[in-house]
């Protein structure tokens, strides 16, 4: 059995509600004393802490939405005085308000330990170089894979992203061992590599960590072909920490740190919870946070959680990849469509580059789907091999989405590359 960071990854599952519960009642307390926000609605629900007496009584507390926190903006929802925050971190905004994140002392030490836990998961060790190619900023994956490294023991090359080039040249010369980046970036990265006669197979690199966007297990098995190390993930977001809140063991089991975060899953219609392996809206309340507590927050991610010790002994909860958003879901003729689905469609044929994007546009009254994907140069210039492709990846589609779907096999490196989150899909409809 392997060596784990903290034993409570292995804690019998009694054990782990324990600390869960003792965690969350703090939690509770500690929000309904320092936010004037959650003191009314939870008050307006007609709860006070004290009537919750375990955590079967959760489903009794309000959700937090995303919009809760862009109306509290700046810093609404912040549980501790001003002097006691250490650091600032921010969602990009990009569809609003942006939702600022303050961090006291403690929530630093948590951050460190979650995303030690799960380098240490991946293989990473104190010896390790460690090259850091998530942004340095506001967005939180530069600080959190640098503090979980740090944590750890480990060198850190804070290249953050942009100047692939240089990424390459500093794998190179450094000699990383450790990848830190989105999985669309390892595939710029490795791309670059190749175009500059740089073997990344035969460099020192042996693991990649990567998160923040969501990708398929056929985009996973690209990048570790390509760079010849083995692939790892993170989950997490902004208004929860971070990355840190869930990271797949060597069995490629997503295990979240449920003593920190308590998961739910509900159906995003009824907000219903949901039985143990059913597929619905995965809802998480912090525990043990000191700046910005959330109870019940709504990621809008829909996946389902599983219990039981993993082959790799840990008995955190697990739950399956993100399926897709409630937020990002596509409908196209009347179906229910993910961007995740369209991608292991793509990833599935080998005479394409990993490199894609999805038009949403107007077709009469309706809402239409269009796919251009890069293909490889030698089918690209063969027009008659070029179009019956079009036509098997289209047909495979088809059966996978339950729509048509038109293809476009494109140029190499004609769309657009990415240094951090992939924008796959371009939605044409707002002119």
């Amino acid at each position: 059995m392997e060596r784990f960071w903290n034993e409570v990854e292995a804690a019998p599952r009694e054990g782990i509600e324990e600390v869960q519960w003792s965690r969350f009642q703090e939690a509770l307390r500690w929000a309904f004393e320092r936010v004037p926000f959650y003191r009314d609605k939870l008050l307006q629900e007609g709860v006070r802490p004290e009537r919750i007496s375990s955590l079967e009584d959760l489903p009794e507390l309000p959700f937090t939405t995303k919009s809760d926190l862009r109306y509290q903006y700046p810093l609404g929802l912040c549980a501790i005085d001003q002097g006691e925050v250490l650091l600032f971190q921010a969602t990009s905004g990009s569809t609003g308000r942006p939702v600022i994140v303050p961090y006291s002392r403690e929530d630093l030490e948590v951050w460190a330990e979650c995303m030690a836990r799960a380098l240490w998961a991946a293989g990473v060790r104190p010896e390790d170089i460690c090259q850091n190619a998530y942004s340095y900023g506001l967005f939180t994956g530069g600080l959190g894979y640098h503090y979980g490294a740090q944590r750890i023991g480990c060198a850190v090359i804070p290249a953050s992203s942009g100047f692939t080039e240089r990424q390459v040249v500093l794998l190179r010369d450094l000699g990383a061992t450790v990848l830190f980046c989105t999985p669309s970036y390892a595939l710029t990265i490795a791309e670059y590599a190749e175009k500059f006669g740089v073997d990344l197979r035969k460099l020192p690199l042996r693991i990649g960590h990567f998160g923040a966007e969501p990708w398929s297990v056929e985009m996973r098995d690209e990048i570790e072909e390509r760079m010849g190390i083995e692939a790892y993930e993170m989950y997490g977001m902004t208004e929860m920490m971070g990355p840190g809140v869930a990271f797949s063991c060597r069995y490629r089991q997503l295990h979240i740190n449920e003593d920190y975060f308590y998961p739910e899953v509900i159906d995003p219609v009824t907000e219903k919870v949901l039985p143990e392996g059913e597929e619905g809206e995965l809802v998480l309340t912090s525990l043990g946070r000191r700046g910005m507590p959330l109870l019940r927050y709504r990621t809008g991610d829909l996946t389902a959680l599983e219990r039981g010790q993993c082959r790799c002994g840990r008995t955190l909860v697990r739950m399956k990849r993100i399926l897709g958003r409630t937020d990002d879901m596509l409908i196209v003729g009347g179906v229910n469509v993910f961007p995740s689905q369209v991608e292991g469609v793509l990833l599935g044929f080998t005479e394409l580059e990993p490199h894609y994007r999805i038009r949403i546009f107007k077709k009469g009254y309706m809402d239409a789907m269009a796919v251009e994907v890069e293909v490889k140069g030698e089918i690209y210039a063969a027009e008659a091999r070029r179009t019956e492709l079009e036509r098997q990846v289209a047909e495979k589609l088809r059966q996978v989405v339950g729509v048509e779907v038109p293809v476009s096999l494109v140029a190499p490196g004609s769309l657009p590359r990415s240094e951090g989150k992939a924008k796959r899909v371009v939605d044409e409809r707002r002119g």
